[in-house]
């Protein structure tokens, strides 16, 4: 059994943990609000750009983008998001989890480990796919500690550029998804090519799906008709495009390309930082259980000290 000067300093020790535990939840909790603030805001806006532009290219036979082409896939990218730093539960280990998952469906879809490339956005996983040995490329470490809107852009247009040079045939951005701070959902998306068929897939109203709205359609159409085709009600007829449909596109998938980036960047920011406030709460919460039962012992031992002085007194008293 532990001396009572033992079980003092480790109740001392463990107070000082907790305040360290609770002090650090404070402070994620005051970053937690700036950064569901932010996410709160930029979310709805690329959400619905994304929606737009998508439903655009779908429903819009001559709107051209090589952005939205689906190619064979050999060459992939893969824009990971995590901290630069730790205790923050399973936050970093779950995200890079589901980082080798990604890599072992391309690998076991014929792509090699040369033509993998690794984006880490946050130092726990750039540290990963080092030590394992993949290729990365690493221009923005601090993006993921200070989401910048500036430097979330120009990773946007590299990445963009190499698609369109063919270095990537598929690009994908895994992060985590605020949802609420007690929930992060771990997401898996399409970057390159825009997929325009969650598009298709969504809209209930009017279907995207139909061959009527495909480019292909029209030509077969052209192509096996002597006659005069009837007008097609295409979707376009929800869109007004001023000036052309080219310029339309040069502005808005850029822009859309750089929205989705930043987007993940604020929700994995603010994933973060709630995954460390429900650990430090949790930490703190075992903190003030361990004190309770150190404490409850420390008295115990006291107590059973006190009690075998006073026996021995007593039997010294007898005794004389």
């Amino acid at each position: 059994m532990p001396s009572l000067k033992e079980i003092k300093t480790r109740i001392a020790s463990v107070n000082n943990t907790r305040k360290i535990t609770s002090a650090m939840k404070m402070v994620a909790s005051s970053k937690l609000h700036h950064a569901q603030s932010a996410i709160e805001s930029m979310l709805p806006y690329e959400g619905m750009l994304e929606h737009m532009l998508s439903s655009f290219l779908a429903a819009t036979p001559e709107a051209d983008t090589p952005f939205s082409v689906e190619r064979p896939i050999k060459r992939v990218a893969l824009i990971v998001f995590s901290s630069s730093s730790s205790l923050c539960g399973g936050f970093n280990t779950n995200i890079i989890k589901a980082m080798h998952q990604a890599i072992k469906s391309y690998q076991e879809q014929g792509v090699s480990k040369e033509n993998i490339t690794i984006y880490p956005v946050g130092r726990k996983v750039y540290e990963n796919a080092k030590k394992i040995g993949y290729t990365i490329v690493y221009p923005y470490p601090e993006l993921a500690e200070k989401p910048n809107s500036e430097d979330a852009r120009k990773l946007a247009v590299e990445v963009s550029q190499k698609w369109a040079n063919g270095e990537f045939d598929k690009v994908e951005l895994i992060y985590h998804h605020f949802k609420s701070a007690g929930t992060q959902i771990l997401m898996r998306k399409t970057f390159l090519p825009i997929d325009i068929n969650a598009e298709l897939s969504s809209d209930k109203e009017r279907d995207l799906d139909s061959s009527l709205f495909k480019s292909t359609s029209i030509q077969n159409n052209k192509n096996t008709s002597m006659e005069k085709p009837a007008p097609l009600n295409l979707l376009n007829d929800y869109f007004i495009v001023e000036p052309d449909t080219r310029t339309v596109l040069l502005s808005l998938v850029p822009r859309l390309l750089h929205h989705m980036i930043y987007t993940a960047n604020l929700d994995s920011n603010a994933s973060e930082h709630a995954a460390r406030m429900v650990a430090m709460q949790t930490a703190t919460d075992n903190a003030d259980e361990l004190l309770r039962t150190l404490n409850l012992q420390y008295n115990k031992s006291r107590q059973a000290a006190i009690t075998s002085e006073l026996l021995d007194i007593m039997g010294g008293s007898v005794n004389s």
